[in-house]
């Protein structure tokens, strides 16, 4: 074999190589770092595929925050809350400020780790608004553009007729 030729041979097989690693290498960097979506239902009886979480996982979880569910720990920031969606609840644990939006029947995103089938350690609790929040500026813009139509006692009469 021509040297020449050995040497690009070389190169295009280094080259391919560390391209595959480095490829690899993300892949599992990735697969390490992800965090799979559960409702409170698919977390105790598990995804349509049967798949389950297991205890020490890292996951979110979201649904809608059960109504007189919420414990707070007076000597620190620890809360305790239920999520549930059509199912079963779990409980989830969080030590810090929740936010603003936070409160009993709304809905919510929490991130942290499978402690027991039912229960999550939370790091990061994140709260959904309902569809049907609107800002202030717009609501008036459009209370002013599509008021409601003020019809006299003649046009109420000739539109029944």
């Amino acid at each position: 074999m021509n040297p020449r030729r050995k040497k690009r041979l070389t190169l295009a097989v280094a080259l391919v190589f560390g391209l595959g690693a480095t490829i690899g290498l993300m892949l599992y960097a990735l697969s390490q770092n992800m965090d799979l979506f559960y409702t409170p239902t698919e977390l105790v009886q598990g995804k349509p595929d049967g798949t389950k979480p297991e205890i020490g996982q890292r996951l979110r979880i979201g649904g809608m925050v059960v109504e007189g569910s919420v414990k707070r720990d007076p000597q620190s920031l620890i809360v305790r809350f239920d999520v549930a969606d059509v199912g079963p609840a779990v409980t989830i644990t969080y030590n810090g400020i929740l936010p603003d939006l936070f409160r009993e029947g709304q809905g919510i995103v929490a991130q942290g780790v499978l402690v027991n089938p039912t229960t999550i350690e939370a790091h990061e609790v994140l709260a959904k608004h309902d569809e049907e929040y609107m800002p202030p500026e717009i609501a008036e813009a459009m209370k002013k553009t599509h008021e409601p139509l003020q019809y006299s006692d003649e046009q109420k009469q000739g539109s029944v007729q």
